[in-house]
């Protein structure tokens, strides 16, 4: 196998602004694996399951973006603990049974928030009620938190996302979107571009720190807002930049290459 070539890719729809690749093949050339090939791959959730039914065993495993999440958990032979609970999976792989679902956005949003000395959370936010959303609650609760406001603008979406709280024992408010004031001191969102100007809108503060995980158009709108107010953020590269360190351990089964795949990052966000 090790002569053979390996494939990876990142799934979803659009997928052609992903940094994944770019990631990944860092990751690559600085492990010395010139057998492996890392694509992107645009597939909507209802192709996902006639796709990986008909892959070679040269596939080894994929990113897994939007709108593919759920239908990941979906479609695997085996679902860890972590994709079942959020009923969302980033992360496909090769396994004897088949495909195994996986979840490193967990830990990408907990890595990011305790890289910008966020190590302890009582209260926190999220804004937006998606898969990411749910990611980012269970990332909170394993730093601490005690209580998450949730904030949507339909709260009737936020039904998955408070049964997932609610199993892991964290009091949960649902607030509406518009009118809202959101005072807890960290604050996730996985609100998309198209919903920033309402995010940005709500009243922020100097004592918060705001984890936007959007990174492309950057700064957003929401940063910017919160910036000016004196506020923390951190952006939605950090994210997307240890999630995938995660990805590239579970696929390849070597320690992700951190300041190889940082200096491709860096100089991708830079000549945008």
């Amino acid at each position: 196998m090790a002569d053979r070539l390996q494939r990876a890719a990142v799934l979803g729809r659009p997928v052609s602004h992903s940094l994944s690749p770019l990631l990944h093949r860092a990751a690559y050339a600085a492990l010395g694996l010139e057998n492996w090939q890392y694509d992107a791959l645009d597939v909507g959730a209802e192709d996902l399951p006639d796709l990986l039914a008909g892959l070679g065993p040269e596939w080894r495993g994929f990113s897994v973006t939007m709108p593919c999440k759920q239908a990941a958990v979906e479609v695997a032979d085996v679902v860890e603990p972590l994709p079942r609970l959020l009923n969302a999976a980033n992360t496909l792989l090769r396994v004897d049974a088949g495909w195994r679902a996986e979840n490193t956005d967990v830990s990408g949003i907990g890595t990011a928030l305790q890289g910008a000395g966020v190590d302890a959370v009582d209260r926190a936010a999220v804004l937006g009620a998606g898969g990411t959303a749910a990611a980012a609650a269970v990332a909170l609760a394993s730093l601490g938190a005690t209580q998450v406001d949730v904030v949507v603008r339909e709260p009737a979406r936020a039904t998955d996302l408070v049964r997932v709280l609610e199993t892991l024992g964290v009091a949960v408010t649902v607030a509406r979107l518009d009118g809202a004031r959101v005072e807890a001191p960290v604050v996730v969102s996985t609100v998309p571009i198209a919903g920033q100007p309402a995010v940005s809108a709500l009243p922020w503060g100097p004592g918060q720190t705001v984890l936007d995980v959007l990174y492309a158009p950057w700064p957003t709108p929401l940063a910017e807002r919160v910036t000016g107010a004196g506020g923390t953020v951190i952006g939605g590269a950090e994210v997307l930049f240890w999630q995938a360190t995660v990805q590239v351990e579970l696929m390849t089964g070597l320690p992700a290459p951190i300041a190889e795949m940082r200096r491709a990052l860096d100089a991708a966000l830079d000549a945008r």
